[in-house]
């Protein structure tokens, strides 16, 4: 495969260093980067060390000392240029999402432009970081609040939005005065070397200290560096439960901040009114999207039993019309999975269901022979299942759907809460009542809740993210720039006399 869109990315094979400007002294010490797309081996990362990390800590530092004075609209001025310079490579760098990644170019083409519009939203924000005024029971005093920079923010993302997720965190957290450090997925490290590339080109034009964006790799260790070091005051943390529970016990401990972005389990619910057509679309793209990889992935579809076998006939009809293949082709609509591992917890989840009681309806397994070396390319699959199946209400990182079947809208309502996840959800249906049911307090416990549109697919505009197990965080659009500000109640007395609170007598 042709890979000159590496060298217009500032990449080659061996990709050393922090992208700090710190030294590597890793001596030998690699993450190697395979295409799950054929197995090929893309380039390499040096791991960072401890040494490297303290050096990478001190340098944000003083670059924040710099970047919170500048005016939050000078800030802004910068996130645009970033934006502008990913317009320039986005063709190049969705091909990389594509290729180290596994999921569809266009797919990558998307993430990208994901980036680009947290961009121009961020551009604006910096001119509304607004806080509020309020009025003091004492005379000739004025009272509001305001908002500062928190410092260092600590990126940790996955490898399944290998750009993306960084962007909403990195981009809000800057035209807030904050400084970034990430540590991205060690199974995508490439995109993060990539993305921390294009930055420092316009830190440099730009006369801004390189340290304000910066960059560590490495396994959970190196995630173990920022979450218990008490210079990072935020964590946010994309990834599984297990991962998160960790970071969060972790940065608790030292009484510092987090922001997770967990596992979802998501459903849609399917009403005697629903257009069809619509189901079949937001259910088949929400379940095989991403190879079923995204934490909005579709994971369960929840069905009324007066359409239930109408349902199934549609979407067992239609999953033999996907096109299987590499995903930088864009005649083909699923990927590989992101390694051999997962393709093993995908072979292991269907022997559950399966062992459960659950039903085939549309057959899974491993695809092999030509265009399938890499041995990551598994065909999405569909089981009639029970709710209360153990796997059921497991969160399983790959394309396998699973049917459930209900009676009464409240009925179908508690199938979807009934799991430790809470992220996205969805009802398709053209009852309005039905529709204001889902999305009140009696409805969806999700963070994310959608009416006649799939689970996958948010917008940067709204505040993402999820209850329960899910984290409770919240990024990108909406308030979410609070997560990364502290804030100061100011009193101001312009007046000759010191009255207290409450009416307190104090003189002297």
């Amino acid at each position: 495969m042709n890979l000159d869109f590496l060298k217009t990315l500032g990449l080659s094979e061996k990709n050393a260093g922090t992208s700090t400007g710190i030294e590597s002294t890793s001596k030998g010490a690699y993450i190697d980067s395979y295409s799950p797309v054929d197995g090929k081996y893309i380039g390499s990362v040096s791991t960072t060390t401890r040494d490297e990390y303290d050096a990478v800590v001190q340098k944000s530092k003083e670059a924040f000392k710099t970047w919170r004075t500048l005016p939050a609209p000078k800030r802004g001025e910068i996130v645009r240029l970033y934006g502008e310079a990913l317009r320039e490579h986005k063709e190049a760098l969705g091909k990389l999402v594509s290729y180290e990644m596994g999921k569809s170019y266009q797919e990558g083409l998307g993430e990208v432009q994901e980036m680009i519009d947290i961009c121009d939203f961020a551009v604006g924000l910096s001119r509304q970081l607004y806080g509020l005024s309020m009025h003091s029971e004492r005379p000739a005093h004025r009272m509001y609040e305001q908002w500062h920079p928190l410092g260092i923010v600590g990126i940790i993302s996955a490898f399944n939005f290998p750009v993306a997720v960084w962007s909403w965190n990195a981009m809000i957290a800057m035209v807030c005065g904050d400084v970034t450090i990430w540590k991205p997925s060690e199974k995508t490290p490439l995109c993060g070397v990539a993305c921390q590339n294009i930055f420092h080109k316009v830190l440099k034009e730009n006369n801004i200290p390189e340290g304000v964006v910066c960059l560590v790799n490495g396994d959970y260790k190196v995630g173990e560096y920022l979450s218990t070091d008490t210079r990072i005051p935020l964590v946010s943390a994309t990834g599984s439960t297990r991962m998160g529970k960790i970071v969060a016990e972790t940065v608790a401990r030292r009484l510092g901040r987090t922001l997770l972005e967990l596992g979802g389990n998501n459903a849609i619910i399917v009403t005697p009114s629903a257009d069809l057509k619509l189901v079949l679309t937001g259910t088949v793209f929400g379940a095989v999207g991403t190879c079923g990889q995204r934490c909005t992935s579709t994971r369960r579809l929840i069905i009324h039993e007066s359409i239930y076998d109408t349902v199934k006939e549609k979407i067992a009809g239609a999953y033999p019309q996907l096109k299987i293949g590499n995903p930088l082709d864009q005649d083909n609509h699923v990927g590989p999975l992101i390694d051999k591992g997962a393709v093993e917890m995908y072979l292991q989840a269907i022997e559950k269901v399966k062992a459960a009681g659950g039903h085939e309806v549309v057959a899974g397994g491993v695809l092999e022979g030509e265009g399938y070396e890499s041995g990551c390319y598994v065909r999405p699959c569909v089981f009639e299942a029970q709710p209360d199946y153990a796997i059921v209400q497991h969160e399983t990182f790959a394309p396998i759907l699973y049917l459930l079947k209900y009676k009464d809208l409240d009925e179908a309502i508690a199938i979807q809460n009934n799991v430790p996840q809470g992220l996205s959800s969805a009802i398709m249906t053209n009852n309005l009542r039905d529709a204001e049911l889902f999305l009140s307090t009696a409805g969806s416990d999700c963070g994310i809740a959608n009416v006649n549109i799939g689970t996958s697919g948010a917008e940067i505009g709204g505040a993402f993210g999820g209850e329960k197990e899910t984290g409770g965080g919240r990024e990108s659009g909406s308030d979410s720039w609070k997560t990364y500000m502290r804030r100061q109640t100011n009193t101001i007395n312009y007046s000759t006399d010191l009255p207290l609170a409450q009416g307190i007598k104090f003189d002297f």
